[in-house]
């Protein structure tokens, strides 16, 4: 498996461990919006350090950005806000499931129109295949009765 696959392995392990440790901050501080509010300061400062470490130089080209590009935080935000949000109430499970669903007719869609620069990869009927066998499997985990 080349590391890049690994890396990607250990983001998606990260998400639902995130949904879970953060509704469970949530919950006990009483406010999942001061939950988010303190993961996105740990975020920050994570990304800072990796920045300085890195070479914080390319900071330097963000002002000839186009505006767009930075309304990934806002979905970075309501991701975690609606996560930190629902899971508790509707289980950690369910809301991944979910996000997993959206991430997958994202992705597609993004693929196939090549959006914000990404590689087009046509969505055939092997991929849609695909994918809505991955979407069963998810689909399948959770609504398999419990034991």
């Amino acid at each position: 498996m080349p590391y890049q696959a690994f890396i990607m392995l250990l983001a998606g392990v990260g998400i639902p461990l995130l949904a879970a440790l953060n509704a469970r901050l949530g919950a006990n501080i009483g406010s999942p919006a001061a939950a988010a509010v303190v993961l996105f300061v740990v975020a920050f400062s994570a990304a800072v350090v990796v920045t300085l470490i890195t070479g914080p130089s390319a900071l330097r080209a963000l002002s000839g950005q186009p505006w767009h590009l930075f309304t990934a935080g806002l979905f970075v935000a309501f991701y975690v806000l609606t996560i930190t949000w629902i899971a508790p109430s509707f289980g950690v499970g369910n809301a991944v499931f979910f996000v997993l669903i959206g991430q997958l007719i994202s992705a597609a869609a993004i693929d196939h129109f090549g959006l914000f620069g990404a590689q087009v990869t046509p969505v055939s009927a092997m991929r849609l295949l695909g994918i809505l066998v991955m979407a069963a499997g998810v689909a399948i985990t959770q609504l398999a009765p419990r034991a």
